[in-house]
């Protein structure tokens, strides 16, 4: 072969190369450079999606079982949290039985999530009291409890408050009803307001879920 056939065959495929990387270059571009889709609007299933998920407060905390937890306790995995306390009348049973039917109602191909009490009655609530109260609705039910700052501040993250009173010599607790869902990078997704319907749950869920895996914003798991 004389040199200047070879030379032509090296531009050649320099030419097939650069169109090549082009190509990829440009697909590439594209796809990196697409707006991600809003967050859905949910108000018809009382929930709020954040367009760009919340990082909660960091924290060291008791599991049901006595574990020290943390804040990458909570990777891995999508979780309902609820703050609330397990002597609580009203608001924390219905809460806990509507996510017991909304866990039986979800489909196997979406990912199962936990479902998380932290507690807002740490003086009360011992691990052992929280492992007894969350065994009851089911194995992926989960409690927090310690220092009670720190999960006031936890509570805050999860956009909740909780206030003791004492009532002839009696505590009391106030604290918000709503549930808030994490994505598996532990951060706050969704906040989703009562009355709670497990089927508006699980609707929910699966439309939050679609969309943050379609836009790779921690759905994984």
């Amino acid at each position: 072969m004389n040199r200047s056939i070879r030379l032509t065959l090296i531009v050649l495929l320099l030419l097939v190369v650069l169109v090549f990387g082009l190509a990829v270059g440009r697909q590439v571009f594209l796809v990196g450079g697409e707006e991600p889709a809003p967050a859905p609007v949910l108000s018809e299933l009382n929930t709020y999606v954040y367009d760009q998920p919340r990082e909660l407060a960091e924290f060291t905390l008791l599991n049901e079982q006595g574990e020290t937890v943390t804040r990458e306790s909570l990777k891995g995995r999508w979780t309902f949290a609820f703050v609330g306390y397990t002597n609580c009348p009203d608001i924390c049973p219905a809460a806990m039985a509507n996510l017991r039917r909304a866990n039986q109602l979800l489909s196997k191909e979406l990912p199962q999530p936990d479902y998380l009490l932290v507690t807002a009655d740490p003086e009360h609530d011992t691990p052992e009291k929280l492992k007894a109260y969350t065994d009851f609705f089911g194995p992926n039910f989960h409690g927090l409890t310690g220092d009670v700052e720190t999960l006031r501040s936890l509570a805050k993250s999860l956009s909740a408050v909780f206030v003791h009173r004492q009532v002839d010599g009696e505590l009391l607790v106030d604290h918000s009803g709503h549930l808030a869902l994490l994505n598996p990078e532990g951060q706050l997704a969704a906040v989703i307001q009562p009355p709670h319907q497990p089927e508006s749950l699980v609707e929910a869920f699966e439309r939050i879920y679609e969309w943050a895996r379609d836009n790779r914003l921690g759905a994984s798991s």
